[in-house]
């Protein structure tokens, strides 16, 4: 048996090197680089193997652990899961600097592989710098912490446990229904560790990407289902996306004219003006969908997992015989609500279903009048709102607007948190597949800026646009730099409304005066933070990173420093100012937010009572 000495980091990266995918006879790269910050527990061991024998793989010299790792993620979900970069750390504060990304991953269903430097396998220098020590489990380190949201997670405490432990990584990683973040924690001493490895470990292995077909009996049941059903309606989520499905459900929805709304990630799977394309569904949904939500007596869902804001808690379904059916590769989110599960990829089942229909002649009961006067009226409830006027200043709506008519088709805009994302979701209106790119799954701020820059790593030819408000930004804006660093532009659009406006809103709304929310400075004579808001220059911010900045506070400003970002070669940041509160509210939808059931304020105590008689009406599946 021929053999190959390399210490374990060598032979990692030399294995990653050679892993492919196939879906649908097409064979793709798998993992293209490794992003990382070196300290002292990999920079002598993944560090000399990146340096000295990368072969095809990329580095990308993070600022921030967990931008970077954002960034890995955010260039998985827009290459549709089919390509990755791992992410390497040293030990400690580092390590942990990339928990957040992981569980952004995992929760997504996104794959991401997590490389943190661990402690001394060998224990000599114990304790060493950064350690963490646990009393009575001295086995335990910092990187623990990464097992609760990991979907595989092992330490390698030996060179030749690559061998068993790596397989078992590249399963989860391409596996379309465990798919999320794997952690492989690598002390620094093993790292260092040589061994002879067979040659065979490093031969080029291509993972197949098998559609998994519907069975006949939950084909059966799923047929019978709808056929027995009058008006049903589709969820399309992000695994529309994931398993190649835009066309098919676009032929589905028509052949039988059954009306579609998107989640966040399933958004731009339908073009936003299709006739059967109601928009948004849930606690951030249109007018139109969460209408025909709550009378369907069906409810089709497509690749979701049925999160709270898709079902506005429980509540958006309210017909008193409505049943669920769930087309999903996860088993997990399968039977959510009580659904009739068909485990199965999206593209297959909504293929066959469609057959199996047109068979038996099916057609909903929808007029398409009907239909076609509720898209009518959220068109105009659209435009209203991106025409809205203020003669204070720029309402978030009208800036929206104005960018929405300025983009291109192909341009990818992204986002997280904040009131961006359900402004985003009601409004935008996205013409083609893949460009509404939304993490809301964990709704992470600080993901927005370094989301962008691996979206760019994955669609170099288009233009990417962070929307960000200023508290995300505040978080985590550092791999604004690595975008500039690395040559791939990124163009943010920052709307600074002076806080975290969102939550105010929300707090606002329970009963709250207000507290805590807004950037503001301390006041003297209160004590708390009610003095002036502070003014912060972000485009100034911005210029000194390097990037283009400009700073737009009236409609002719936005218009030119849009135009001026576009023309540039690289990244740039527009200062948007937006009054607060002129995001947009809830259309016959609600988002379960508990409020105190005793409080010395009167608004508090009426605020307790309207949530009572809200969550009577949700259901408890």
């Amino acid at each position: 048996m021929t053999t190959i000495r390399l210490t374990m980091a060598q032979a990692l990266i030399r294995f990653l090197d050679q892993q492919y995918v196939e879906i649908d006879g097409q064979e793709l790269k798998f993992v293209h680089g490794v992003m990382g910050i070196f300290g002292h527990g990999n920079v002598t061991g993944i560090g000399e193997a990146l340096e000295r024998d990368p072969g095809s793989l990329q580095f990308i010299q993070g600022k921030n652990e967990q931008g970077m790792a954002h960034a890995a993620v955010a260039f998985a979900k827009q290459k549709n899961r089919l390509g990755i970069f791992a992410c390497t750390s040293s030990i400690g504060p580092g390590a942990l600097n990339m928990v957040t990304a992981a569980a952004t991953a995992t929760v997504n269903r996104i794959p991401a592989l997590f490389l943190p430097g661990d402690t001394f396998a060998g224990r000599q220098p114990d304790p060493v710098l950064q350690q963490v020590e646990h009393a009575a489990d001295y086995t335990v380190s910092a990187n623990d912490a990464f097992k609760p949201v990991s979907k595989y997670w092992d330490r390698i405490v030996r060179p030749e446990q690559l061998m068993a432990s790596l397989p078992q990584a590249m399963r989860v990683l391409t596996d379309p229904a465990e798919t999320g973040a794997v952690t492989l924690a690598l002390p620094q001493d093993v790292q260092c560790e040589a061994f002879d490895y067979p040659a065979a470990f490093f031969a080029k292995r291509v993972h197949p990407i098998d559609r998994r077909p519907m069975s006949e009996s939950a084909r059966r049941r799923a047929a019978e289902l709808i056929a027995g059903k009058k008006k049903p309606f589709i969820i399309a989520g992000g695994g529309v996306h994931y398993s190649l499905a835009a066309q098919q459900l676009q032929a589905f929805a028509e052949t039988f004219r059954i009306p579609v709304g998107e989640t966040q990630a399933g958004k731009s799977a339908m073009a936003w003006d299709h006739p059967l394309n109601m928009g948004s569904i849930g606690a951030t949904g249109s007018l139109a969908a969460n209408r025909l939500a709550k009378d369907a007596d069906l409810v089709i869902c497509v690749g979701t997992r049925l999160s709270d804001f898709t079902t506005a808690s429980k509540s958006a379904f309210q017909h008193p015989d409505v049943h669920f059916l769930q087309l999903n590769v996860s088993s997990l989110d399968s039977v959510k609500l009580g659904a009739v599960p068909v485990q199965a990829d999206a593209k297959l089942a909504l293929q066959g279903l469609r057959e199996d229909l047109q068979a038996i002649g099916y057609s909903s009961a929808y007029i398409t009048e009907e239909l076609a006067q509720l898209k009518r009226e959220w068109i105009a409830e659209t435009d209203r709102l991106y025409a809205l006027e203020r003669a204070d200043g720029l309402a978030q709506t009208r800036v929206l607007g104005e960018i929405n008519a300025f983009l291109q088709p192909e341009d990818v805009i992204v986002c997280a948190a904040g009131s961006l994302p359900g402004d985003l979701h009601r409004l935008w209106r996205a013409e083609r597949p893949k460009t509404y790119h939304m993490e809301y799954g964990f709704s992470c701020m600080g993901y927005e800026i370094a989301g962008a820059f691996g979206v760019k790593l994955a669609e170099p030819g288009r233009e990417v646009y962070a929307m960000v408000g200023d508290g995300s930004y505040l978080m985590l804006h550092s791999e604004l730099v690595t975008s500039l660093q690395e040559g791939r532009k990124i163009t943010i659009l920052l709307f600074d409304n002076h806080g975290f406006q969102c939550i105010h809103n929300l707090q606002r709304e329970h009963g709250s005066d207000g507290f805590g929310n807004e950037f503001r400075y301390r006041s003297e004579a209160t004590g708390g933070l009610t003095g002036d808001l502070m003014p912060i220059d972000f485009a100034a911010n911005a210029r000194s990173l390097g990037a283009n900045a400009y700073t737009a506070s009236t409609l002719s400003e936005l218009r030119q420093a849009l135009e001026r970002a576009r023309e540039q070669t690289a990244s740039s940041l527009i200062h948007i100012r937006v009054l607060p509160g002129t995001n947009t509210g809830g259309y016959e939808s609600w988002w379960r937010v508990d409020v105190a059931e005793v409080s010395a304020s009167a608004k508090v105590r009426a605020a307790h009572e309207q949530f009572r008689g809200k969550r009577s009406a949700a259901k408890l599946i």
